[in-house]
C-alpha cells in the first residue's frame, strides 16, 4: 500500500489523453484522495505526442509533476518508447494492442488489450478507446471505484457522448476485472501496491 501513486497517460493528440487524466483526477477526489496533474502536447495539437499525468495521494501533493510513474497507460508506440524509461521497476504498462508492441527487453509488467478495436467493434467509434482504458485501469488495479469513475466521466464529457462513454467504461472495467483474476493467481499480492492509504 502506498501514500501516493503516479499515473502517466501517453498517446497522440486527438486520442483523448488529456481527458483521461482529468477524469482519473476527478474520480480520485471523489474517493477522498488529494489529486494533482499536468499535461503536455507536441508542436501540433492533433497527431503529435501527448501526455497527461495524475498523482493521487492520501496527503496533500507538494509537486504536481509525475517523476517516476507507477502506471503507464499508452495508446501509441511513440508514447510507449518515449515514456517507458521513466516507469518504476515494479511498474505496470497498460497498452493498446496491437498498436503498441512491448519491448522484449523490458522487465516491467505489461498488459495489452485491443482497446481501439473493441471501441470500434462494440461502440462504432475509436474515440471511445480512451474511456475503455480508464475502465481497464480501474478494474485491474482497483485504484478508483467504478462508481467514482462513472460519475467523473458523466461530469467530464459532452452530453451527446455520455451514453457511449458509459458503455465504454463498463467494457473496459469488465476487461480489467477479468485480468485482475489472472493477476491475482500469477502475481499474488502484487496488485496491493496500487492501493492508497
Amino acid at each position: 500500500m502506498a501514500d501516493k501513486l503516479e499515473v502517466c497517460f501517453g498517446g497522440l493528440g486527438g486520442q483523448g489523453i488529456v481527458l483521461m487524466g482529468t477524469v482519473l483526477g476527478a474520480a480520485g477526489v471523489k474517493e477522498g484522495y488529494w489529486a494533482a496533474g499536468s499535461n503536455s502536447y507536441g508542436a501540433q495539437a492533433r497527431g503529435s505526442a501527448c501526455r497527461a499525468e495524475v498523482i493521487l495521494s492520501s496527503k496533500p501533493v507538494d509537486f504536481p509533476r509525475v517523476i517516476r510513474p507507477d502506471v503507464l497507460v499508452v495508446l501509441s508506440q511513440e508514447a510507449y518508447q518515449r515514456f517507458l524509461p521513466e516507469l518504476k521497476e515494479d511498474g505496470l504498462v497498460i497498452h493498446d494492442h496491437p498498436m503498441v508492441q512491448p519491448s522484449q527487453e523490458s522487465q516491467v509488467v505489461h498488459f495489452g488489450i485491443r482497446g481501439t478495436d473493441l471501441a470500434l467493434e462494440s461502440l462504432g467509434s475509436a474515440q471511445a478507446a480512451n474511456v475503455i482504458f480508464l475502465g481497464v485501469l480501474a478494474g485491474l488495479t482497483g485504484l478508483v471505484s467504478f462508481a467514482a469513475l462513472a460519475q467523473a466521466v458523466d461530469e467530464g464529457v459532452s452530453g451527446k457522448f455520455r451514453d457511449m462513454n458509459q458503455k465504454a467504461l463498463q467494457e473496459g472495467f469488465s476487461c480489467g476485472l477479468e485480468a485482475r483474476k489472472e493477476f491475482e493467481k500469477s502475481r499474488k499480492g502484487w496488485l496491493e501496491r496500487f492501493k492508497i492509504g
